[in-house]
C-alpha cells in the first residue's frame, strides 16, 4: 500500500529541561506506517535543539513569538506556507493555542488542517477557572485563589494552609511555605506570564497523568495513564511508567463525553493515599512524554492527524502497562554555519 504524502508543520522543539512536545510528536509521527511525511519545525528561538538534531526536521522557519500578535503569527505561517505547502498543523504551546484556534478558519481556507479544542473548550479549563470546571464536570479539584497583585497574599492564610501551589496562567509552578516565598513565586511568575498568578492548595499524594486524544464529539480514541519515576525541579517528568488503572481512565473518558473534547490533551492528577483524585491541571494540547503513549501501543499524533484530515478513527483502547521512559541530554555537535543561517535568514 503506498503512503499518503503529506506535509506536518510541527512547533516546540526546545528539548531542553523544560522540553517542548515537538520532538517527541515529530519522532511519533515518523514511526506512522501510512504516511509519508515531510516536516517543517516551527521555532522560536535560534537555539532550540530541535533545530539542529541530524534527520529530525527537512525544514526549519523562525516564527514570531505569539506575544507579538495573532496576525503576525499567523502572517509568518501564510508566508511559510506559500514557500512550504502544509497539510496539518500541530502547535505544542498552550501561550501560542489561542492565535491558532482563534485563526483555525483562516488557515483552512488556504489548505492548512488544524485539529484543535473550540475556543469555549480551550478558555473554560484556563487554571484560574478550575475549581467552577470542577463543579461543571464533577470532577475534584483542589480549591484555588487567583491573585491579581501581591495585597491579596495575606487571604491565603484565611482560605489554606500552608504549603501551597504558586502558578502561572500557561506554565510554571512553584512550591511556597510562607507568604514572603508566595510573594517571590508572585513577582516570577507574574513578570513571565502576566496575571492573575493562581495560588492553589497543596493536595498530598502521587502525581499521575494521563494523555489522551478526543474526536470532538464526546469519544475517546486515545489515552494513556501513567506515573511520574522522576521530576526535575520545573516539575517536568524525566521518566515515567505506564499503569493499569481504570479509575484514571473513567475520570477521561467522562471528562472527554461531557465536554466534546477535541484535540490532545494532558490531564494532571494527584491520587491520594485514600484513592481519591484531584484534578489539578488541563494542559489542551499533546504533552512532551507523548513517546511513551506510542511504546506502550498508541500513537497519538499520527492519529490526530488522521483526524484532522477528516479521516475516520476508530478508538485505541488497549495498551502495554509497565512501559517505561527514561529522558537523558545529549551534545550535538554542529558547525557554526547553520547557527549563522537560521540566525540570518529565519529558516534552513
Amino acid at each position: 500500500m503506498s503512503k499518503l504524502k503529506i506535509t506536518i508543520a510541527v512547533t516546540g522543539l526546545n528539548n531542553t529541561d523544560n522540553p517542548g512536545p515537538g520532538v517527541p510528536v515529530i519522532r511519533s509521527l515518523k514511526e506512522s506506517k501510512e504516511f509519508d511525511l515531510h516536516i517543517v519545525g516551527l521555532v522560536y528561538e535560534i537555539l532550540e535543539p530541535g533545530i539542529y538534531m541530524e534527520g529530525l526536521c527537512d525544514k526549519i522557519f523562525q516564527i514570531p513569538y505569539p506575544s507579538a500578535g495573532s496576525n503576525e503569527l499567523i502572517d509568518r505561517i501564510e508566508q511559510i506556507h506559500q514557500q512550504e505547502p502544509i497539510n496539518v498543523l500541530i502547535p505544542n504551546f498552550d501561550a501560542e493555542l489561542f492565535s491558532f484556534i482563534k485563526n483555525e478558519e483562516r488557515l483552512l481556507k488556504i489548505g492548512i488542517h488544524t485539529f484543535l479544542p473550540s475556543m469555549s473548550q480551550f478558555q473554560e479549563r484556563d487554571k484560574d477557572k478550575l475549581p467552577e470546571y470542577g463543579k461543571k464536570y464533577d470532577i475534584k479539584v483542589p480549591a484555588s485563589l487567583n491573585l491579581g497583585s501581591q495585597n491579596q497574599i495575606g487571604k491565603i492564610e484565611e482560605k489554606f494552609e500552608y504549603p501551597v501551589m504558586v502558578k502561572g496562567k500557561f506554565y510554571d509552578a512553584i512550591m511556597a511555605y510562607n507568604p514572603e516565598q508566595v510573594k517571590q513565586a508572585f513577582n516570577k511568575i507574574s513578570s513571565k506570564w502576566g496575571l492573575p498568578v493562581i495560588v492553589q492548595e497543596f493536595v498530598k499524594g502521587t502525581e499521575v497523568n494521563v494523555i489522551a486524544l478526543g474526536d470532538g464529539m464526546g469519544n475517546t480514541i486515545a489515552a494513556v495513564p501513567m506515573r511520574k519515576q522522576y521530576i526535575t525541579d520545573k516539575g517536568k517528568a524525566w521518566g515515567g511508567i505506564t499503569l493499569s488503572d481504570e479509575k484514571m481512565l473513567d475520570i477521561t473518558r467522562r471528562l472527554i463525553r461531557k465536554t466534546s473534547w477535541k484535540g490532545g490533551m494532558e490531564l494532571e492528577l494527584i491520587k491520594t493515599t485514600k484513592g481519591e483524585y484531584y484534578l489539578i491541571e488541563i494542559n489542551p494540547r499533546i504533552p512532551a512524554w507523548v513517546y511513551l503513549a506510542v511504546g506502550a501501543g498508541q500513537n497519538i499524533p499520527e492519529a490526530l492527524v488522521k483526524l484532522a484530515l477528516g479521516q475516520e478513527m476508530a478508538p485505541m483502547v488497549s495498551y502495554q502497562t509497565g512501559k517505561m521512559f527514561v529522558r537523558y541530554s545529549s551534545d550535538i555537535i554542529v558547525d557554526l554555519k547553520k547557527f549563522e543561517t537560521i540566525a540570518m535568514n529565519g529558516e534552513i
